[in-house]
């Protein structure tokens, strides 16, 4: 099914879901035979963006150079699922700004924060909660949910194949 390649950028609080998703995603995108790579935020601030903190600044630089690396990928026809906790509505604005609206697919990770912290498999939550993570989103920074999403998902009620389900719908 030949189409141009897009940009799947999901947002949502740390254990959301959205690496899982991610993952499941790229998984039935490839049994169409469509080629996907994932941005994963972990993945980027282990390597690229290493360099980075949590401050505002920063946090907007990270999502800068992902929107950036998620473009080049587009533009070389491999589609891209960026799961980055993105927490302020300036910067998917400057996310879609730099993919361009018509190739930008902002898919809203949401699970309440007491699911979240239940799932939390680095004990971030807990490190944040005792003031050990400064800046943590959801705990002692903020999350602005989305405004303009093109799609919902609550992994708190909602399956991962059911998730993927609505997601293929709403793509194609």
């Amino acid at each position: 099914m030949p189409q141009d390649a897009k940009v799947i950028w999901m947002t949502g609080l740390s254990g959301a879901g959205k690496s899982t998703l991610a993952q499941a995603l790229k998984y039935e995108l490839g049994s169409r035979g469509i080629t996907a790579v994932i941005l994963d935020g972990d993945e980027l601030r282990r390597g690229i963006n290493s360099n980075l903190g949590f401050s505002e600044s920063d946090r907007m630089e990270n999502i800068r150079r992902a929107a950036c690396m998620a473009d080049l990928l587009r533009r070389q026809g491999i589609w891209c699922i960026a799961a980055l906790i993105t927490p302020m509505e300036a910067m998917r604005h400057l996310a879609r700004q730099i993919i361009g609206s018509a190739y930008f697919h902002l898919v809203y990770i949401k699970a309440p924060l007491e699911v979240c912290i239940a799932r939390d498999p680095k004990n971030l939550y807990k490190k944040a909660l005792k003031g050990e993570i400064p800046d943590f989103t959801g705990i002692s920074a903020p999350f602005e949910e989305p405004e303009n999403a093109d799609l919902h998902l609550n992994t708190s009620v909602m399956q991962i194949d059911k998730c993927v389900d609505a997601l293929m719908k709403s793509l194609f």
